[in-house]
């Protein structure tokens, strides 16, 4: 019977593990298809750390601009704290000065993890 019942727990646990590592790719791979691309920095910046033994999975997004294409900037910021009145600089890009107002919101992050979030509770519950 112990055996049994630790043979049982094992499954349980690997399955655990099992939609815990797939929902994080789920969040990832959607993540980096909805992610505007100009030269990839953005999406090649999400990346999945699996921790604590396969229990505990961390997306992350390292591109420092991120927070800005996801809620956007100036008079399009999606929070409403964005700059009210255009702005000049340099864009080493261009080569050229440019004037803006902001840009908007390309929501990529939210979508992802609402999309990780479903998976993840279709998954539990099939598994009950």
């Amino acid at each position: 019977m112990l055996r049994a019942v630790a043979r049982f727990e094992d499954g349980v646990l690997d399955e655990v593990k099992r939609i815990v590592y797939e929902t994080a790719r789920v969040i990832q791979s959607n993540a980096k298809a909805l992610a505007p691309v100009d030269l990839g920095n953005l999406r090649d910046s999400i990346e999945v750390t699996i921790l604590n033994g396969g229990y505990v999975a961390k997306v992350t997004v390292g591109a420092n601009y991120a927070v800005w294409v996801e809620y956007g900037t100036g008079i399009y910021s999606t929070q409403g704290n964005g700059r009210l009145t255009p702005w000049t600089y340099y864009s080493a890009k261009l080569g050229r000065y440019v004037t803006t107002k902001g840009n908007h919101a390309q929501p990529f992050w939210e979508p992802a993890v609402e999309a990780g979030k479903r998976y993840f509770e279709q998954q539990m519950r099939q598994f009950n």
